[in-house]
């Protein structure tokens, strides 16, 4: 398949070499001039092209763009009705989407995070698209989402990747301190998190049996757990949730 990609940041780059190897044809946008040649010169699928020329040589056109440029970029590419537009922009609404990518018409939204660069990463999606999942679907979990404005939910979702991050390199590094080796301490961490994802995936629990498993009154887990809750980590991590609503229309 022919695939190209409209702004070239960090999440078109992950996505790209999830993609690169698997016989596509890729074309990134020269907007981004270093990380497309940085693309280009690591992964051999990759061309360089302008805007118009990654429009006109795709099947399957991811927009990649901050929603501010979108729209003075977008409006002056040609898009065809044949082809297949996939939008990862946050603040850029669907309708708005749709009308500057006429006469296309098999138009989605996704949010992809970095992982999708080595597979096994969440892409919701509104409304469905086959061309996300014939590229994606055998390395990551694509799943369609019933609105526009579930998808959004899902967008403040994904914001909950940098304050779990924190947390575990905060608990990392006071590991660290302990022992005298970070490096360590920070695999471990990682290692602890990683087989609890992995029982979840393989068993198919949820969050609270975990969370009863670890709850052993007078534990170290249900100990630390509380001090966290009566410090009021949780109210502030709902708090900043809810912050986020107006932005994304909910």
């Amino acid at each position: 398949m022919r695939v190209g990609f409209i702004g070239t940041g960090k999440i078109a780059a992950a996505m790209v070499q999830g993609l690169a190897g698997r016989g596509h044809d890729i074309w990134v946008s020269e907007r981004n001039a270093d990380m497309a040649q940085k693309l280009a010169n690591t992964l051999p699928d990759v061309s360089i092209g302008t805007n118009a020329e990654v429009v006109a040589g795709s099947d399957v056109v991811f927009l990649c763009l901050l929603a501010d440029v979108a729209s003075t970029v977008l409006p002056d590419l040609q898009f065809r009705a044949d082809q297949s537009v996939i939008s990862v922009m946050v603040d850029v609404p669907f309708g708005q989407v749709q009308r500057v990518c006429a006469p296309a018409t098999d138009i989605a939204m996704t949010i992809p995070l970095a992982a999708v660069a080595v597979g096994g990463s969440m892409l919701p999606v509104f409304p469905a698209s086959s061309a996300l999942t014939v590229l994606f679907g055998e390395t990551d979990h694509v799943f369609a989402v019933k609105s526009e404005q579930d998808l959004n939910a899902h967008f403040a979702g994904t914001a909950l990747a940098a304050p779990i991050l924190d947390i575990m390199r905060t608990g990392a590094a006071w590991l660290g301190q302990q022992t005298g080796d970070v490096a360590a301490a920070e695999t471990y961490v990682r290692g602890i998190f990683a087989g609890f994802m992995n029982q979840m995936a393989q068993e198919g629990v949820g969050f609270d049996p975990l969370l009863k498993g670890l709850g052993t009154e007078g534990g170290l887990n249900a100990s630390l757990k509380s001090h966290m809750r009566q410090a009021g980590t949780h109210k502030a991590l709902e708090a900043g949730l809810d912050a986020l609503k107006p932005r994304l229309g909910l």
